[in-house]
């Protein structure tokens, strides 16, 4: 590679204080207060440490490095976890810029906040310097907003009459990541990421260019900046467009699509004004969609170098009418520059072995009697029958049409017999939320409604059920299936997405697959993968056994998508 990498490792010894400036923020080259965090994380990775050991213990093998501390010591061992610290890096180092809307464990409304909190975690594997930018809600908890570090601040001008607001910086270190908060009060004030678009759309047009703005602040020019949804779509424009003159033109901008339903729409006049962009954007090819509405998510897409969808399978379903949500056309113009990568699970999180969630630890060694430990104790605390031997369906989802509920509220009466139990967490649509509440009231002892969201819970279904259903109209990834995979609970899917591409059907003749699937959003298709679970569970119990075992054993953590994501910043740059 010619081009030169620019990262975050500045020689400069940082200042106490920072200057207040006014000024453009296409122009922002202010020096910021940068401390070493990369060049810190480099040398501790360097640094080897030795075990002494005996003049007379054996070695391990004729190449184990060997350091001689004194005369009297004639070989050092190394341990594993010596290896995993000075591991030699196979591919160029890359510095990388995130920007999306949220983030755990700083905020999280869905599966963005774990993709956005776990990618660039292992990305740092992959040979890549990474920053996280992020708006500094006011919702954030107190533990992290008081570990902050002020990084300093600047006006930006914004709107189309030249308004300009604060920027401020906020820098918080975590796990080799370095998380940036662009802070402003105006904007970020409200309890909720999320409120509505009257106040969202100002607001992440904001954001958008306040992102790049700080980058520039900061002299941090990455090599690729990866935008995430609508709320940063605006990123790759503002790039090729008021940044074109700066530093930062010559990073290149990928945007991943986790949900086609929601892209930033409103109408010409209020974007135009806030986003202060010219007016040759808002054509067709670009922002504008309808007469007089202009689409932001639409128009990051058309910028943007490469667009990135959650999922093999829904990076071609989105092409499609039925599922494109009016995009369709928009997205197979520019099919040649998508991709679809899988996301994964955070194992530091979604272990068995180590999870502290759960009633009792296990792997796939002692699985098959641990897991019936997890029932016992997951009946007796939601009040259903204690019994072993009936098999639980675990549904937890937001419980809303996309999920497929649908299907579930017209086939739960004949789901339910004397050897099934369902387990339902979520919230949402009032219309389900009763309707669970209904079955569980009709069916004591044998259905357990509830109607929120607990994590601990979660953990405990994942581990204590025996299926989990997730018959869902679209899925453009999908976590829960994967969690489930991991924790020896076979899932039960729609063939849609990212279900599609990660949940291999049972095949009853040769044994194999690790879950069980539909194809048409039919209820009565539903009901056959539910009938088929349970016949293979009561009828043919060591099959059953076995795919348990092949899920735990499945690889479903982040390193695969992140090599695929590393991958593809090398074509790039």
């Amino acid at each position: 590679m010619t081009k030169k990498n620019i990262s975050s490792t500045k020689r400069n010894k940082p200042v106490k204080t920072q200057k207040r400036e006014t000024v453009s923020s296409e122009s922002v080259q202010v020096e910021p207060e940068v401390h070493s965090l990369e060049e810190n994380k480099i040398q501790n990775a360097k640094t080897e440490n030795h075990k002494k050991v005996d003049a007379e213990e054996p070695m391990k093998n004729d190449v184990d490095k060997i350091e001689k501390k004194s005369p009297k010591m004639e070989s050092v061992e190394e341990v594993d976890a010596e290896e995993s610290q000075t591991e030699v890096f196979t591919t160029p180092r890359r510095s990388v810029a995130f920007i999306g809307s949220e983030c755990y464990p700083f905020v999280k409304t869905g599966g963005l906040g774990d993709v956005m909190y776990a990618l660039p975690k292992a990305l740092i594997k992959q040979n890549c310097d990474i920053k996280v930018i992020l708006p500094y809600y006011k919702c954030i908890p107190k533990k992290y907003r008081e570990k902050m570090v002020y990084k300093g601040s600047f006006q930006m001008d914004l709107c189309a009459d030249g308004r300009s607001f604060y920027v401020g910086i906020m820098e918080y270190v975590w796990e080799g990541v370095v998380y940036d908060f662009i802070d402003n009060e105006d904007f970020f004030s409200n309890g909720n990421p999320y409120t509505n678009l009257v106040d969202d759309i100002p607001k992440y047009c904001y954001f958008a260019k306040a992102a790049l703005a700080a980058l520039n602040y900061m002299d941090w020019i990455p090599d690729i900046i990866h935008c995430h949804d609508w709320q940063a779509a605006l990123v790759p424009v503002y790039l090729r467009t008021k940044f074109e003159d700066t530093r930062l033109a010559c990073a290149k901008t990928i945007l991943t699509i986790h949900n086609l339903r929601f892209q930033g729409i409103y109408n010409i006049p209020t974007i135009r004004y806030w986003s202060g962009l010219p007016d040759y954007v808002f054509n067709k090819d670009a922002l504008k969609v309808g007469y007089e509405d202009a689409n932001m998510l639409k128009g990051g897409l058309t910028y943007s170098n490469i667009i990135t969808t959650v999922s093999n399978t829904y990076a071609g379903e989105i092409q499609s009418e039925y599922y494109g949500e009016t995009l369709d056309a928009h997205l197979r113009y520019h099919s040649g520059k998508l991709r679809g990568i899988v996301n994964g699970i955070d194992y530091d999180i979604w272990n068995s072995i180590t999870d502290d969630r759960l009633y009792a630890n296990y792997d796939t060694a002692n699985v098959l009697d641990k897991k019936k430990e997890n029932k016992r104790n997951l009946q007796k605390e939601l009040g259903l029958d204690q019994d072993e031997h009936k098999f639980v369906i675990g549904l937890i989802s937001r419980l809303t049409d996309q999920k497929g509920l649908d299907l579930v509220n017209s086939i739960m009466t004949q789901i339910m017999d004397e050897h099934t139990q369902v387990v339902v967490l979520g919230s949402g649509d009032r219309k389900y939320e009763d309707s669970f509440r209904y079955y569980e009231n009709t069916y004591k002892g044998s259905v357990c409604s509830n109607i929120m969201y607990d994590e601990t819970r979660a953990h405990k279904i994942y581990a204590g059920a025996d299926a989990l259903l997730v018959p869902s109209r679209f899925e453009p990834c999908g976590l829960t299936q994967l969690i489930a995979m991991h924790y020896g609970t076979i899932p039960i899917v729609r063939e849609t997405g990212g279900l599609k591409d990660t949940v291999e059907p049972y095949n009853m003749y040769t044994n194999t697959g690790n879950g069980f699937t539909f194809d048409r959003y039919e209820s009565g298709l539903l009901l056959d993968a539910i009938n088929r679970a349970k016949s293979l569970y009561f009828l043919s119990r060591w099959c059953w056994d076995e795919m348990v075992q092949r899920d735990m054993d499945k690889n479903l953590s982040w390193d695969n998508s992140a090599k695929q994501y590393k991958n593809l910043y090398l074509d790039l740059t």
